[in-house]
Formats: C-alpha cells, sequence, structure tokens
C-alpha cells in the first residue's frame, strides 16, 4: 500500500481537482488545511508519546469545541464530531456497558442437530451465534453461519472429481448433507472470548482485533454468562446503529399516547429516558450507578420482576405501569405523572394491562 492510500479517508483530506496530466485521483496528492495540518500533527505527536496523553484528548476535545463555533468553510461536519467524541468516549465504557444482556442473547446447544441450527439463526437473522452446553452458563464457543454453510457445500460435493470442469459445473446436491448431525459431530464450532464486566471496551475492541474472535461472553464473579458483546457493539458506539438488510425496523424507545402519556420499551437508557420526559423525571445518581435501563429501575424499587397491572411511583412524580413482561423481565411500561389519591382509589390491580 502506498503512502498516498494510507492518507486516503483521513478527516479533512481533499484530493482537489486532475492536474495538467489528467494523472488519476489514486495519485494525487493530498491536501490539508493549514489548521487541520497543525491538529493533525499535534494528534499524532500525542500518539507516539511526544505529549502527555491527557493533554491530546483535551487538545481534541478543545478543536472539536472550536470546530463548533468556527463556521470556516474547512470545520468539520456534525457526523464527524460525533464520531471523533465518541471514540474519545470510548474508554469511559466498559464491557457490561456494551453487551447484549442474558436475557437478549440467542444461542445454540452442542448437541443440537444442523437442521436445528439452521432455523436458529432463521429465526434469530444473526451471522453467529454462542454455543453451549445445556445452559448459557456453560458457553464453549460460537458458530458463524458461513462455517455451516461450507459444510454443507463440502458435503453436497464431496466424490467429485476437482480438476473436471463438467463435475465443478454440475448443480450442488443438497441431499447428500446430513442434516442430523450434531454440532459436536460437525466441529464447526470457533473459539469465543471470554472477559469479566470490568473490562475496558476499548481493550475488548483491541484484544478482538488482535486475536480476530469477534465474540465475547462476558462472565460475572460466580463464573456465570452476564451477557455476549460482539465488535459490532463496539463500532456502534462509535458510528452509531448499524443495521443491515437483515435488521428489522425498530420503532422508536418511547411513544407518546396522550397528554403526559408515553409507552416506553423497558430496555431504553434512563438518561435517554430523562431527555425525553425533561426535567421532572429524576433519577438519584445512588440509582444510576446500580442500573440503566427503565426495566432495571423498576426491578430495584420492587426487587423482584413485577407482573403485569403493576405500579411503582418514582421521584418526580411519575409512575410506571407494567404493562408487558414474562417471569424473566420486564418488556413495556407505560409512564404518567402520578394521579391523585382520590383518582386513585378503585382501581383494580392489572385492569390497564387488559386495556
Amino acid at each position: 500500500m502506498t503512502n498516498t492510500d494510507k492518507t486516503q479517508g483521513l478527516p479533512g483530506a481533499d484530493t482537489g481537482g486532475p492536474g495538467p496530466s489528467q494523472q488519476s485521483s489514486a495519485n494525487l496528492p493530498v491536501v490539508y488545511s493549514p489548521r487541520r495540518r497543525r491538529f493533525l500533527v499535534d494528534w499524532l505527536k500525542g500518539l507516539f508519546g511526544m505529549s502527555g496523553s491527557d493533554n491530546v484528548r483535551a487538545s481534541i476535545s478543545d478543536a472539536l469545541e472550536a470546530e463548533v463555533a468556527d463556521a470556516g468553510h474547512d470545520q468539520l461536519s456534525a457526523e464527524e464530531r460525533i464520531m471523533l467524541r465518541n471514540v474519545l468516549e470510548l474508554r469511559e465504557l466498559r464491557a457490561d456497558d456494551v453487551m447484549v444482556p442474558r436475557a437478549d442473547i440467542v444461542s445454540a446447544d452442542v448437541n443440537s442437530t444442523l437442521g436445528e441450527v439452521l432455523a436458529v439463526f432463521q429465526k434469530a437473522g444473526h451471522s453467529r451465534l454462542p454455543v453451549v452446553r445445556e445452559t448459557l452458563d456453560e458457553p464453549i464457543g460460537f458458530i458463524h453461519i458461513k462455517d455451516i454453510l461450507a459444510l454443507m457445500t463440502k458435503s453436497a460435493t464431496s466424490g467429485r472429481r476437482k480438476k473436471s470442469d463438467a463435475e465443478a459445473n454440475k448443480p450442488i446436491d443438497l441431499s447428500k448433507v446430513d442434516l442430523g448431525k450434531t454440532l459436536a459431530q460437525a466441529k464447526v464450532t470457533r473459539e469465543v472470548l471470554f472477559v469479566p464486566p470490568s473490562m475496558p471496551a476499548g481493550d475488548l475492541l483491541a484484544k478482538m482485533q488482535a486475536t480476530r474472535l469477534h465474540m465475547a461472553i462476558v462472565i460475572d464473579e460466580y463464573g456465570g454468562t452476564d451477557g455476549l458483546a460482539t465488535i459490532e457493539d463496539l463500532v456502534e458506539e462509535i458510528v452509531g446503529d448499524i443495521e443491515d438488510e437483515h435488521d428489522d425496523a425498530s420503532g422508536p424507545m418511547i411513544v407518546p399516547v396522550s397528554e403526559g402519556v408515553f409507552v416506553a420499551d423497558a430496555r431504553m437508557p434512563l438518561d435517554e429516558m430523562q431527555e425525553a420526559l425533561g426535567d421532572g423525571f429524576e433519577v438519584s445518581e445512588d440509582v444510576l450507578e446500580d442500573v440503566d435501563t427503565l426495566g432495571g429501575l423498576v426491578f430495584s424499587q420492587l426487587g423482584r420482576v413485577p407482573v403485569r397491572g403493576e405500579l411503582v411511583s418514582i421521584a418526580g412524580g411519575y409512575e410506571i405501569e407494567v404493562i408487558d413482561a414474562d417471569p424473566r423481565r420486564i418488556k413495556r411500561v407505560r409512564i404518567r405523572k402520578s394521579m391523585p389519591a382520590d383518582k386513585r382509589r378503585g382501581r383494580v390491580p392489572g385492569a390497564a394491562a387488559a386495556e
């Protein structure tokens, strides 16, 4: 790769128009404005230890703020500023901040047949699945859909002469594939990383890159499975949600249904809930240290998983009503300003759930 190749794509690069020789864009020099050159030089000096890392971080943060105030033509776009801020904030996140919680993990058992695993892949819409032995607390690796397809293709084309064009052009006969074979027999399970909840997200990203293992099981202090993190989860912390053609379109986390009444996903982060409802929705700092989501707030208030129709009053004059839950978790809630006691008399628990 040439030096020009390496610099293409850096923020602020400007390749300009073709010169008199009409040279190709791949060979054009990269041009930076003086201001961006200074910014890039300072950043690189810090990257290679030529100044304190805290000073470099502060300089980048200050430069981002300066870009907002500067109305010049060469300022960073809003998307670039957001991504750079997210990179700086990545060091504040831990594995348990970015992981998929245990309740949302979709897995495959090592004794499942290939046919059963394909059905799980089809239903979940994932390309990777953790492989467990009976329970999530016994993870042994992960399986990639490409490995199953490669195994099926190999089985379907077994017996063909490799150098025969006629044989190579024949349609694949999937009737030769034994979908009754288990994952253990197929031997297609890959290694998975095991990390503690406290591992910094930046370190986890670096470890995934170094090991080329893009899935990690987050293990709690007792050796049980706390959650699951993929390299996509980490990248999304920088660039935002990544949805491909197989992802279901997700609706908003909170929806207003009437004046002062909202229906929200129980997985909604508390800080986003505070932004949506304003200063009236108050959560103490002590609570924020222990729980991250709306469902976690309800659970912490009750000390158990509630049933449909239960009400929880919180500071700020709001009450949260559980409108959808199963024995393991809360799914949806209704939030409203607390009703006066005289209006609440005669209310039948669970009546709202039947609405």
